[in-house]
């Protein structure tokens, strides 16, 4: 369960009632995002992935990536609920899992935050490369779909790195291999750099070329009208968001991986505060597997027209459906 921890007798008892505040905090906000966001985000990534799916020839190229967003965000819904039922978010904890399960949740999270943040970041590439030469389909629906392979795939043996580190770490220290490997700040060094600051920085980069093509008038412009203008609203808003509740987490690895360097000695990890600053950046982390399909729904305005067809084809079942046919035949032409 969630332990305080008292280094100094003088502040002991105003020390152990702010950890005990901060752990009743904590189990409450943790149970109702399983409560709320949890069902919540659930529903809304397995209804984009289907409704997009069950429509490809509609599909576009940001489309595609926010399909693999929320496929990752799958992914860390299945996280939440033994993360967040166990002894570090709350005190009604339901269960305890051994070190064999904590590195399994653990690189599973670690797939889900590339595969999240890489495609964020590509689908920022791409949308200039669609701005700037409309013409060349560079960034078309086929192309981006092995691009998004190409990120499972690069998250996986990134994370197969990190799980090096992460499984020496927690095994008897008999194995000559892995007494050697014994270094939680590495793998966590790993995942700043490459979950990150990369990311970041490719953001940044996009989005510097983005605000140039948008001030510089090309006769272009006219073609760039075939993507849906609310694209780059949904762009901006995804990217700020994904950032947003992505950074605190890295920056906890980031503080981890200083004081786990040599010559450094840090008690930040026995501070009450400083463990629930760290849980809270992990809630804030899981909260992008729902705040994403949400802002979809929200800000897409083809994804009204996809469900209802969806709706329609469901209900029609084996039946002919002369609207369906008819809106397919559209769509081809």
């Amino acid at each position: 369960m969630w332990i305080c921890l008292i280094h100094n007798e003088t502040d002991a008892s105003v020390d152990f009632q702010l950890c005990q505040d901060l752990g009743l905090i904590l189990s409450v906000v943790s149970l109702i995002y399983l409560l709320v966001c949890f069902p919540l985000g659930l529903c809304y990534n397995v209804l984009l992935v289907v409704v997009n799916l069950s429509n490809k020839v509609s599909m576009t190229m940001p489309d595609v990536y926010f399909v693999n967003m929320a496929i990752a965000g799958l992914v860390l819904n299945l996280v939440v609920p033994m993360e967040l039922l166990d002894a570090t978010f709350t005190r009604w904890n339901a269960w305890e899992y051994n070190d064999e399960v904590h590195i399994t949740l653990l690189i599973l999270f670690n797939i889900s935050s590339l595969v999240i943040m890489y495609s964020t970041t590509l689908l920022s590439l791409d949308y200039y490369i669609e701005r700037a030469l409309p013409r060349t389909y560079m960034s078309s629906v086929y192309n981006t779909k092995h691009v998004c392979g190409f990120i499972w795939g690069g998250a996986v043996l990134t994370s197969f790195s990190s799980l090096l580190f992460y499984v020496c770490n927690h095994i008897s220290t008999k194995m000559v291999e892995c007494s050697k490997m014994q270094n939680k700040e590495a793998a966590d060094a790993i995942m700043m750099f490459i979950g990150y600051a990369v990311p970041a920085v490719a953001v940044l980069y996009a989005f510097v070329l983005i605000l140039r093509i948008r001030k510089e008038s090309t006769p272009l412009d006219q073609d760039s009208a075939r993507l849906d203008p609310s694209i780059h609203r949904l762009l901006l808003a995804s990217v700020c968001v994904q950032f947003v509740l992505w950074t605190p987490y890295y920056m906890t690895l980031l503080v981890h991986t200083i004081s786990g360097t040599p010559g450094y000695i840090s008690i930040a990890h026995n501070i009450p505060t400083y463990n629930f600053l760290k849980c809270v950046s992990k809630l804030l982390a899981f909260s992008s597997s729902f705040a994403m399909p949400l802002m979809y729904r929200q800000m897409n305005k083809n994804f009204s027209s996809k469900l209802q067809r969806l709706l329609r084809r469901l209900h029609c079942r084996d039946r002919s459906c002369p609207h369906e046919r008819s809106t397919v035949q559209q769509v081809v032409t």
